[in-house]
């Protein structure tokens, strides 16, 4: 049987001496699309941040595919996993640049031919081909928002976690960007949305403020 993609135990994050969360528990299954939800600084975004290994929780544990989240592997556990952030910097130069650049480095470039799938993503998200010679700063807060995710994907990471990246859209690019993420079965997701309709996307939903409640690994909403 296959590791959870994401399982989290026990985790709590302090922040100068003040509790973000506490025993928060967590398992979302290869594939699964779970969303969490919540007020505004209840500790969802850290949440993410702590699967990054960018914020250090003060106990617990995160395991990824079974491997255990640390200082030491959390380079190679970031490999799994592609993040998009609600407001993401895109870097500079031309977004055909852009989207090439990763494919670069040398953990990427066995990845070049994925390049080939940019037209496909692009049609499916409503981005006309002309986007791809200007600068990211001629662009709107939702056209930055797809290239972003399109960006994620073509590295075809085993998990994507997305911070409120659709929250720049109307409700027709909302939902062509959530069509595209269903047809990715093995893509396993979560995300953070205060958008109802987002959740149309979701196998499970999670919400924030942890509490006792959720001392359950299970302890959730599913649809």
């Amino acid at each position: 049987m296959k590791p959870p993609a994401i399982h989290i135990e026990n985790l709590t994050v302090e922040f100068d001496g003040k509790t973000i969360f506490s025993g928060l528990n967590m398992k979302i299954l290869p594939g699964e699309k779970l969303t969490v939800v919540g007020k505004s600084g209840s500790g969802k975004s850290t949440l993410l941040h702590c699967l990054l290994g960018f914020v250090t929780p003060r106990r617990g544990r995160i395991l990824i595919f079974g491997d255990e989240l640390t200082d030491e592997s959390a380079w190679k556990i970031r490999t799994y996993m592609a993040y998009v952030a609600q407001e993401p910097e895109l870097g500079e130069g031309k977004i055909r640049d852009i989207l090439e650049r990763p494919f670069n480095y040398k953990a990427n470039r066995h990845l070049q031919e994925n390049l080939s799938r940019i037209p496909s993503l692009m049609k499916n998200l409503d981005l006309p081909k002309s986007l791809l010679e200007k600068e990211p700063s001629t662009l709107s807060g939702g056209e930055k928002q797809r290239f972003a995710l399109i960006s994620a994907l073509l590295l075809d990471r085993s998990i994507l976690l997305l911070d409120e990246a659709s929250s720049a859209l109307d409700k027709a690019s909302k939902d062509m960007v959530i069509d595209l993420l269903k047809a990715q079965h093995e893509l396993t997701i979560l995300s953070i949305s205060h958008d109802k309709e987002w959740l149309s996307l979701s196998d499970a939903v999670f919400e924030f403020p942890v509490t006792s409640e959720h001392s359950d690994p299970d302890q959730r909403d599913t649809e």
